[in-house]
C-alpha cells in the first residue's frame, strides 16, 4: 500500500499542477473551469482507490471507472486517464483475463462514447490514443500476471521438493535405524544367549565336571570377545570414522556357516548343517541375510529347544532361488499344532521380525512356526542373483 499511495499522491500532484498552470496561463484551463474545492474533491476520488487496488482490484477498477466519467467529463487533468490504465492491469494481474476483458470492453466503451458527446474534433485521434493505452496496460498486466503465475508455480514446486526431501530423509533415517536394530540385535541377542547358556552349564557342572566347566568359560570369553569386536564396528559405522582410523573388520557372510555350526555345537546345541550350493557366488547383502537369518535360528533354538536339543540347517539352490531352511525337535519333545504362536525371544520378539525384515529387503519371504511332531521351522527364500 506504500507504493500504490505514492502513485495516488504523484497522479494527484500532476493535476494540481496542471490546475495551477491554468491559473497561471488562463488559455490552457476550459472555458467554464469549475471551482477549486471541486477540482481538489474529484482529484481526491479519483485518485484514492488506487491505494487500495491490489487488496480489492475489482471493486477499485468500477470505482475509477465511474469517478473517472466525472473527471474527464470536467477535464480536470491526466488522473483519470492514468488510473483507468492502472485499474486495467490490476484487473488482469489479480483477478483473471475474462474479468479483465470485461472491465476492458466497458472502459473502451465509455471512453469512445464520452469523446463523442464532448463533439471534439479530435475526438477519433484521442479515442485512437485511448485505445492503444489501454491495450499497451492489458499486455503489460498479461506479461506480470504470466510471470507471478510462474513464480508461484515455481514456489510451490520448491516447496513439494522441500517436502519430498524432508519425506525422503525421515524414509531413510528410519530404514538406517531399522538396520542398525537387526545387526544389534542379531550380534547382542545371540552373544547373550551363548554366553547365559554356558554359563548356566558351568554353575552346574563346577564341582562334578571342572573340565566341563573351563571350556564353557572358554567359550564365553570367545564369544564375548567377537560380541566385542562386531559391536565397535557397528560403533565405527554410526560414528563416521575414516578408514585409516579404525580397522575394517568384514561382515559375516553365508560361506561362515560351518563356522557358526561349530560355535552352537560348542555351546551346547547338536546342529547338522546341509549346504548344497556354491555360497561364494551369492550377492553380499543376500549372503549377509542367510548368515543372520540361520545365526538367529540357531540362537532361538539353544534358548527355547531345551537341553538335548537338535537342529538342522539346509541352504540349497532351487532354480534361480536360494532356499533356506532350519528345524529343531525340541529335544523329542512332540508339540500340538496350534494357532498360538511358540514363546518369543526376549524383547517382544524382535527376532523373528528381523528375519522378516532381512527377506522383505531382497525380495524373499521368510516362514516361521511349528514344525509337524514338535520343534520349529523357519523357511526362507530368496530370488538371488547369482554371481558369475
Amino acid at each position: 500500500m506504500v507504493g500504490d499511495t505514492l502513485i495516488a499522491v504523484l497522479l494527484l500532484l500532476i493535476d494540481t499542477a496542471i490546475f495551477v498552470a491554468g491559473g497561471v496561463a488562463p488559455q490552457l484551463r476550459p472555458d467554464s473551469s469549475p471551482p477549486a474545492y471541486l477540482v481538489f474533491a474529484v482529484d481526491i476520488a479519483m485518485v484514492a482507490p488506487l491505494v487500495l487496488r491490489r487488496k480489492y482490484p475489482l471493486l477499485v477498477a468500477y470505482a475509477v471507472l465511474l469517478i473517472g466519467a466525472l473527471h474527464a467529463a470536467l477535464e480536470l487533468g491526466l488522473a483519470s486517464a492514468i488510473a483507468s490504465g492502472i485499474a486495467i492491469y490490476s484487473v488482469v494481474v489479480y483477478v483473471g483475463r475474462k474479468s479483465g476483458a470485461v472491465y476492458l470492453a466497458l472502459m473502451i466503451t465509455a471512453t469512445v462514447v464520452q469523446l463523442f458527446l464532448q463533439h471534439r474534433q479530435d475526438w477519433l485521434v484521442n479515442t485512437v490514443v485511448g485505445v492503444l493505452l489501454m491495450a499497451f496496460c492489458w499486455v503489460l498486466g498479461e506479461f506480470v500476471g504470466a510471470r507471478r503465475a510462474y513464480q508461484a508455480e515455481v514456489e510451490a514446486r520448491l516447496h513439494l521438493l522441500e517436502t519430498e526431501r524432508d519425506q525422503a530423509g525421515r524414509i531413510a533415517v528410519a530404514a538406517e535405524r531399522s538396520r542398525i536394530a537387526r545387526e544389534l540385535h542379531d550380534v547382542v541377542a545371540h552373544a547373550v544367549s551363548v554366553i547365559v547358556v554356558q554359563a548356566d552349564g558351568a554353575s552346574y557342572a563346577i564341582r562334578s565336571d571342572p573340565g566341563l566347566t573351563e571350556r564353557a568359560l572358554r567359550t564365553i570369553s570367545e564369544t564375548g570377545r567377537d560380541a566385542l569386536c562386531e559391536l565397535r564396528r557397528l560403533l565405527d559405522v554410526l560414528r563416521g570414522e575414516s578408514e585409516s582410523e579404525q580397522p575394517r573388520v568384514p561382515q559375516p557372510t553365508a560361506a561362515d556357516l560351518a563356522e557358526l555350526a561349530e560355535r552352537m555345537r560348542a555351546a551346547g546345541l547338536a546342529v547338522k548343517l546341509t549346504v548344497d550350493a556354491d555360497l561364494t557366488a551369492l550377492p553380499t547383502g543376500v549372503s549377509l541375510a542367510v548368515y543372520r537369518i540361520v545365526q538367529e535360528s540357531l540362537t532361538n533354538a539353544l534358548k527355547h529347544a531345551g537341553t538335548g536339543a537338535h537342529a538342522e540347517a539346509r541352504v540349497w539352490r532351487e532354480g534361480d532361488d536360494l532356499r533356506v531352511c532350519v528345524t529343531d525337535d525340541a529335544a523329542g519333545r512332540a508339540r500340538q499344532l496350534t494357532p498360538a504362536p511358540p514363546p518369543e525371544p526376549a524383547g517382544g520378539g524382535n527376532g523373528l521380525i528381523g528375519m522378516r525384515e532381512r527377506a522383505n529387503v531382497y525380495g524373499g519371504t521368510l516362514d516361521a512356526g511349528p514344525a509337524p511332531g514338535g520343534g520349529w521351522r523357519v523357511a526362507a527364500r530368496f530370488p538371488a542373483r547369482w554371481q558369475r
